[in-house]
């Protein structure tokens, strides 16, 4: 399976600026998300059996996140929600989408799916900065603080999802300065709409991506 980029589309370049949840500057281009190269993954189920050493399962939790990035890259969120369409602004979708799918799973005590989805993350994180250059140990740093930054928002939207402010979560989680309220009310509609849609949804299928 091959990723496409999620944050800087080829041909396509985007205002690097740094994010407001971590120090350093973010720089997410392309990834394969460290799965294994197209050829070198077994498609046939006879060949997965009788060369188990050989042929490659599909990357855990890729499914799951292939659809937290199509969420992330529809159009109205850097319009209509007045998010930046920028780094920090593709950053902070992409891991506030993350955020709602990881506590779905944990509310259907898909514990095993939940930490694929995570660990899916932090392997195109680290693949796209592998990309760029960066070695340790200023990679392993920023990726902590990016799962740092999808850690706060998970909680975040936990409290919102208990009964806390919606359309204030919305605005610390994707915007990192203020925002006009017409802009923040779509970004919580639109929001709501994915939980919705999760809600419906049980754990196979949001682990299959069923739900973008």
């Amino acid at each position: 399976m091959i990723v496409e980029p999620f944050v800087a589309l080829r041909g396509r370049p985007v205002g690097m600026r740094r994010l407001a949840c971590a120090p350093p500057p973010l720089n997410m281009l392309a990834a394969t998300g460290g799965a294994s190269p197209p050829h070198a993954r077994g498609k046939d189920p006879m060949l997965r059996f009788l060369f188990p050493g050989l042929t490659a399962d599909p990357a855990r939790g890729a499914a799951a996140f292939d659809a937290v990035t199509r969420e992330a890259r529809k159009a109205h969120w850097y319009v209509a929600s007045g998010v930046p369409d920028d780094l920090d602004g593709r950053f902070r979708v992409l891991s506030t989408i993350a955020a709602l799918v990881t506590i779905r799973l944990e509310q259907l005590g898909a514990q095993r799916e939940s930490v694929a989805l995570t660990e899916r993350f932090i392997e195109v994180m680290e693949s796209e900065h592998r990309e760029l250059g960066l070695g340790d140990p200023t990679l392993g740093k920023t990726v902590r603080r990016l799962v740092g930054a999808l850690s706060r928002r998970i909680e975040i939207w936990r409290t919102a999802l208990d009964g806390g402010d919606w359309t204030a979560a919305a605005r610390e989680s994707l915007y990192a300065e203020d925002v006009a309220a017409d802009a923040a009310a779509h970004a919580g509609k639109e929001l709501r709409v994915i939980w919705q849609r999760l809600e419906a949804a049980d754990a196979p299928a949001i682990a299959e991506g069923k739900f973008a």
